[in-house]
């Protein structure tokens, strides 16, 4: 009974092994790039690179997201699935100047 217990919790896992990866570098309190299409109605990763020496927080009122970028890591932001249309963000202690959009586009639409 255990068994099928384990087995039907891992069928019912999503696979995140399939998910598309995209890459953000926050340096000296700019993310780079600030501008990046993603594809509109699958769920991504985002991994944001902290290249600056403090920590940031990414803050997305669009994409309901809020995380801490600790310093010289790589974090990890799960996003979507995202309907078609651009969606804001920044870091919480640069607002200033750490700003980006997401734009999600359908695949058909991207640009290679």
């Amino acid at each position: 009974m255990q068994r099928l217990i384990w087995i039907l919790l891992l069928l019912s896992m999503p696979t995140f092994a399939e998910l598309k990866e995209f890459k953000l570098v926050l340096k000296d309190h700019l993310f780079y790039p600030a501008r990046m299409e993603v594809p509109s109605g699958e769920k991504i990763r985002l991994l944001v690179h902290n290249l600056d020496g403090d920590p940031e927080e990414f803050d997305s009122f669009d994409l309901n997201r809020e995380k801490v970028l600790f310093p010289g890591r790589i974090n990890v932001i799960y996003v979507g699935p995202l309907a078609p249309g651009e969606y804001f963000f920044f870091g919480e202690f640069a607002p200033d100047t750490a700003r980006g959009t997401l734009v999600a586009v359908p695949i058909e639409e991207q640009k290679p």
